[in-house]
C-alpha cells in the first residue's frame, strides 16, 4: 500500500528512469532528477491549487480511474523508463499533455521556464521533461487511489495534507506563477506538521527557551552574536530535517562491492550520479550540498547524527579513487563577519578530516571556508539565511 502520494509519484523517479531520460536528452542524472521532481511537485502543487474550481477534481479523478488512462499507464510500474516515449501522438505524451493542459492551461510556458531556470537547462528541454513527468504523475496518483481506495475527496485531502512537503521540490518563485490558488499550501501546512512532526515541536520549544536565557545571561558578550545564530540554524535544521523529502532508502552496491542504504534523493546519489556520468565535465560550479550534516551550536564538532552520511561518502571515494573533492564551508551574514569566516573554515576542515579518518587519503582532499560568500538564498529572510548554512563539496577530478 502507498503511505503517501509523494512516495507514489517520487517512487517512479529512481535512477532507472533518470538515467534513460538524461541519456535521451544529453544531460546528467543529477539535472534529470532535479528537473524531474521540480516538474512533478509542480503539477501536485498544481492539482492543489486548482481543486477547489467547479468540476475539477472530478474530471482528474475520471482521468485517473478511466479504463483508457489505466491501460495506457500499465506499463509504467515495471518499466518507468518508458516515459522516454511520451512525445507528442503516443498514447502517454497525449495523456500527459491533456493533464498538463488542465493544470496549467496558458501558465504552461511560464511553468517550464520556471523548471528550466531551475534545473540550469534550455525551455525545449525542460518542455521535454515536464511532459515525460506527467504520466508518472498520473502513474503515482493512480497507484496511491488503487492502493487506498480513496474517494475524490480522499485524494484532495490527502494532497492538502502533504503539500508542505512539497516545497522542496519547487523551483524558486514557483507559487507566483499559480496565482492566487497556491496560498491553499500554506494553509495545509500546520495541520500537516501537526500530523508528522508532533513530537518535534516541544524539542524545538525547549530549545527556544533555553536559547533566549542563554542570550539574557550573555548579551554583553561578543560571541552572542554568533551563538545565536548557529542556535538558530540548529533548530531550523531539526524542522527542516522533519519535513524534508529525500525519497526512500534503497540499496546500492558499488564498484569494489560495498553496498550503501542511501536516500533516493540524497547527495549520495547525486554524487553518484555526477561521478558515473562520463558526459558531465569536472568544473568549477557544481557544488552538492550535505543534507544529513549537524554540528554542536556555535561550534565545528560535527554531531554523531553525521556519521551516517559522512560514512557514506567515504566509501564513495574510496570505491571511485580518482575522485578528488573539495569541501566548502559557509555561514549566511549575520553576525561578526571573521567569526562567520573561521566557523566555516573550522567545519569545512573538520569534514575533510572525518572522511580522512574513515581511510580517504588525504592528498585527495583539500577544504575552504567561504563565510557569506556565494548565498544561495535571500539573507533578508530566515529561509534564505537557512539555505546559505551550508557545507558542500565539489568534484576536482574523476
Amino acid at each position: 500500500m502507498s503511505s503517501s502520494i509523494i512516495d507514489s509519484v517520487m517512487g517512479f523517479i529512481g535512477p532507472q528512469v533518470t538515467g534513460a531520460v538524461a541519456s535521451q536528452l544529453g544531460e546528467s542524472s543529477a539535472v534529470v532528477q532535479q528537473g524531474l521532481q521540480g516538474s512533478a511537485a509542480a503539477m501536485l502543487s498544481g492539482l492543489i491549487a486548482k481543486a477547489d474550481e467547479p468540476g475539477f477534481l472530478s474530471q482528474i479523478f475520471s482521468m485517473l480511474t478511466n479504463p483508457s488512462t489505466t491501460s495506457a499507464l500499465s506499463g509504467l510500474a515495471s518499466n518507468p523508463s518508458a516515459i522516454t516515449t511520451a512525445v507528442a501522438g503516443s498514447p502517454l505524451g497525449d495523456l500527459g499533455g491533456k493533464f498538463l493542459s488542465m493544470l496549467f492551461g496558458s501558465r504552461l510556458g511560464s511553468i517550464t521556464d520556471s523548471i528550466g531556470q531551475a534545473a540550469g537547462i534550455g525551455s525545449g528541454k525542460a518542455s521535454s521533461l515536464l511532459t515525460m513527468a506527467a504520466p508518472l504523475v498520473l502513474g503515482g496518483l493512480s497507484k496511491f487511489v488503487r492502493d487506498n481506495n480513496v474517494s475524490a475527496t480522499g485524494l484532495l485531502s490527502s494532497l492538502k495534507s502533504e503539500a508542505p512537503s512539497l516545497q522542496g521540490f519547487l523551483p524558486a518563485g514557483f507559487r507566483n506563477l499559480l496565482g492566487g490558488g497556491i496560498p491553499s499550501l500554506a494553509a495545509a501546512a500546520p495541520a500537516a506538521a501537526a500530523s508528522t512532526s508532533r513530537w518535534l515541536w516541544p524539542v524545538i520549544v525547549l530549545a527556544a527557551l533555553l536559547l533566549a536565557g542563554l542570550w539574557f545571561f550573555n548579551r554583553s558578550k561578543a560571541p552572542v552574536t554568533e551563538t545565536m545564530q548557529n542556535a538558530a540554524n540548529t533548530a531550523s535544521s531539526a524542522a527542516s530535517s522533519a519535513a524534508s523529502a529525500l525519497g526512500d532508502f534503497f540499496k546500492t552496491k558499488l564498484p569494489d562491492g560495498v553496498e550503501l542504504n542511501i536516500p533516493q534523493f540524497g547527495v549520495e546519489n547525486k554524487l553518484l550520479a555526477f561521478i558515473q556520468d562520463s558526459s558531465k565535465p569536472v568544473d568549477s560550479t557544481t557544488w552538492f550540498n550535505f543534507d544529513r550534516l549537524t554540528f554542536d551550536t556555535g561550534k565545528a564538532t560535527l554531531q554523531p547524527a553525521s556519521q551516517e552520511q559522512l560514512n557514506n561518502i567515504a566509501e564513495i571515494l574510496k570505491a571511485f579513487p580518482n575522485v578528488h573533492l573539495k569541501i566548502g564551508g559557509y555561514t549566511d551574514n549575520t553576525g561578526d563577519a571573521a567569526a562567520n569566516q573561521k566557523l566555516s573554515e573550522e567545519r569545512a576542515k573538520n569534514v575533510m578530516n572525518e572522511l580522512v579518518a574513515k581511510g580517504v587519503d588525504a592528498s585527495r582532499l583539500e577544504s575552504q571556508g567561504y563565510g557569506d560568500q556565494y548565498p544561495v538564498g535571500d539573507n533578508a529572510t530566515e529561509e534564505g539565511r537557512q539555505q546559505n548554512r551550508r557545507i558542500a563539496m565539489r568534484v576536482t577530478a574523476k
